[in-house]
């Protein structure tokens, strides 16, 4: 019985050695997994938070006014710059950094609407100096904590500030977050609902019966792309109607821009699934390879925080990918009303990816 037992787990461990994707999906892909996350979210010293000081003329030579060098300790002959970093320390030991941009309001808003700035600052200590924030925006009211006892540490002058919340258009969070999962169920029906109906059909050997058919491989690929998109455009009608009902969330932009910018981000992620179930044979294998697509792009592309959080020299890699392009071309529509020449870059570079992925996928493509 004992001798049984061992034999039968060791062919099963034979068995699992065997697929050498199996074992990179199973032990490779965590640690690769960790490693981005340690990349984007472990980082020396506490996160970037960025702050805007609203002014008149944020282009003039002394864009930031001389409060704020005197608060944060800085020289005086750098009054002249508009942007400027401080790193300060709190209590027990903790230290938080922030960074001051000069803006003007317009600019502070669109800045808000897409994630760059937790707040907003105008005013002056002493007179009338305002907080600006959603107060449902946990980040900011964090942020807004963090920075009034960096100030009041500074004992130079007495501080009297006042909380102005924002009620304007597309500066709730859920504004910033409805847009990133209408990209999200685009990607999911894309990489699950053809990607992984792709890989189960060649697994449970149904694709081999196609093989002495005169179908060509595009049209089938096309006509399971061409499904799904009617699927997902349905899917996010329907997360649109419930947001606007519910959230009272509005597209402020070109419906035509929205359609544009759907059918392109549509058509990458096609891309991009069909390329990677051109050739898996297994279910472990097509779970990694979807997981190494989506989890990358859940955590870094901006869908439920923004990646702006991130240090900045991984900012231009998030910012080219397809789920990061997709994400604020959306929440531009929605939320700042951009129209259809704004969205024409992203919109090329989404069916460039889709295009490229496809004809890759459709080379390497076997019916078994």
């Amino acid at each position: 019985m004992n001798s049984t037992l061992f034999r039968l787990v060791i062919s099963q461990f034979k068995l699992f050695f065997r697929e050498p994707g199996v074992v990179f999906w199973s032990f490779g892909f965590p640690v690769v997994m960790a490693w981005i996350l340690g990349i984007a979210f472990a980082n020396k010293g506490e996160v970037m938070r960025n702050i805007a000081i609203v002014t008149e003329n944020p282009a003039a030579v002394s864009a930031l006014p001389q409060w704020l060098h005197k608060k944060t300790g800085t020289a005086a002959e750098l009054s002249g710059e508009s942007e400027l970093e401080w790193e300060v320390g709190m209590n027990k030991g903790e230290r938080a950094r922030f960074r001051f941009r000069a803006m003007s309001e317009a600019e502070a808003v669109l800045s808000l609407k897409r994630g760059q700035i937790s707040l907003w600052v105008e005013g002056s200590p002493g007179t009338n100096l305002s907080y600006r924030f959603d107060p449902d925006n946990a980040d900011a009211r964090l942020t807004y904590l963090l920075l009034e006892t960096a100030f009041r540490e500074k004992k130079s002058s007495e501080l009297k500030a006042e909380i102005r919340p924002l009620t304007m258009v597309g500066i709730r969070y859920v504004d910033f977050l409805i847009p990133g999962l209408m990209a999200m169920s685009i990607m999911n029906a894309c990489l699950w609902g053809i990607g992984w109906n792709l890989i189960e059909l060649r697994i449970k050997k149904l694709l081999r019966r196609i093989v002495a058919t005169p179908l060509r491989k595009s049209i089938f690929l096309f006509s399971h792309g061409l499904n799904r998109m009617i699927l997902s455009a349905a899917e996010m009608l329907l997360l649109y109607v419930f947001a606007y009902f519910y959230f009272d969330i509005r597209i402020q932009g070109s419906l035509l821009a929205l359609a544009l910018v759907f059918l392109s981000g549509y058509c990458a992620f096609a891309g991009i699934s069909i390329l990677i179930s051109s050739r898996v044979q297994n279910t472990q294998s097509g779970n990694g390879m979807i997981n190494i697509v989506t989890m990358p792009m859940f955590i870094l592309s901006g869908i439920f925080f923004s990646y702006h959080n991130f240090p900045d020299w991984l900012i231009p890699y998030v910012e080219v990918l397809p789920l990061t392009m997709l994400t604020n071309s959306l929440r531009g529509i929605i939320t700042e009303g951009i129209g259809l020449t704004q969205v024409i870059q992203p919109s090329l570079g989404l069916f460039g990816i889709g295009a490229v992925c496809f004809a890759l996928g459709l080379k390497f493509f076997r019916w078994h």
